[in-house]
């Protein structure tokens, strides 16, 4: 039996653009949490298929600041 998605498809657009903007400034997911103050393995659960987690509003607003960017800028432009 095919595994249920765990996530949606605006999850996975915000989880991805946390990942690109992290690895395009050369962060590992350590970076992120600790910045977050959540452990690594959280961050690692949240870039996997295999888990619920996802960042909510309040990580959002820290990356934000973290990236120096609006939160607005982890969602999509047009509804998915």
């Amino acid at each position: 039996m095919p595994k249920k998605n765990l996530k949606s498809k605006i999850d996975w657009f915000i989880i991805n653009q946390v990942k690109q903007l992290r690895v395009s400034l050369n962060l590992e997911q350590d970076d992120i949490a600790i910045h977050l103050n959540v452990s690594n393995g959280f961050i690692g659960q949240i870039e996997s298929p295999n888990f619920r987690a996802k960042y909510n509003n309040k990580h959002l607003n820290e990356l934000a600041k973290l990236f120096r960017c609006s939160p607005k800028d982890f969602f999509p432009e047009k509804p998915l």
